[in-house]
């Protein structure tokens, strides 16, 4: 069953937001784990709220030591596992994407952002190296603007044009319903528009990114196929 990594070496770059967001959207059609491997926790305090969806469940991962296991535990479980590592490098985050199907490289349009991306980028390539196994990958851009600086859309441009580096066509743009639900609890799905505006752009947003996951984990899929036929 698909491991999804988000991975991020660099603080604020819209992990845990992208991770939560996907791990509620699967949900809604398969059951889900989603495993909370940043020391902070967010995904836990979040799903100690009401709201939390039946078919998804939270693991709180406390340490590298027992991350592995976690993650072949909740594979054997679930259809999807979705893994929301810490801001840093880290042993965590080697294991994790050595175990993954897939790695999410979430990343705001900023240069701090896009330096940070391109470490894991450059791990990932290191580690596929090593274990002589390709890993997927593709970057999303993250609490995007409407209107974009002349510096973000140069820095999405990059990434965009480089041929060796995959990324979604969908961004999760910055969106009042995606930060409400950390401290309501719950999911998009379940906000109140008259509390919360832009509740309907915000889901389809999600839902969209979601779609997109599953083609990419599809081409993958049938391109290991034909690898392994070849």
């Amino acid at each position: 069953m698909p491991v999804i990594s988000f991975a991020n070496s660099k603080g604020g770059s819209g992990k845990t937001t992208s991770a939560l967001l996907l791990a509620c959207a699967l949900a809604e059609i398969k059951p889900t784990t989603i495993i909370d491997a940043d020391p902070r926790h967010p995904v836990t305090k979040w799903a100690e709220k009401d709201g939390k969806p039946d078919n998804l469940t939270v693991i709180t991962n406390e340490s590298e030591k027992t991350i592995q296991d976690e993650i072949d535990d909740a594979a054997a479980k679930d259809p999807f596992v979705i893994i929301d590592l810490e801001g840093t490098a880290s042993l965590r985050m080697t294991y994790a994407i050595s175990q993954s199907d897939f790695v999410i490289v979430p990343m705001k349009e900023q240069q701090q952002d896009a330096e940070a991306a391109l470490d894991v980028i450059q791990e990932l390539h290191r580690m596929m190296k090593a274990s002589r196994r390709e890993i997927p990958y593709a970057v999303l851009f993250t609490q995007s603007k409407w209107v974009k600086s002349r510096t973000q859309r140069h820095i999405g441009n990059q990434f965009r044009s480089n041929e060796r580096i995959d990324t979604f066509d969908v961004e999760l743009f910055e969106r009042e319903p995606f930060s409400a639900i950390f401290q309501t609890g719950g999911t998009v799905r379940g906000l109140d528009p008259k509390k919360i505006n832009g509740t309907e752009k915000a889901l389809e947003n999600a839902t969209k990114f979601a779609d997109e996951l599953i083609a990419k984990l599809r081409t993958s899929r049938e391109k290991q196929l034909i690898n392994e036929v070849a």
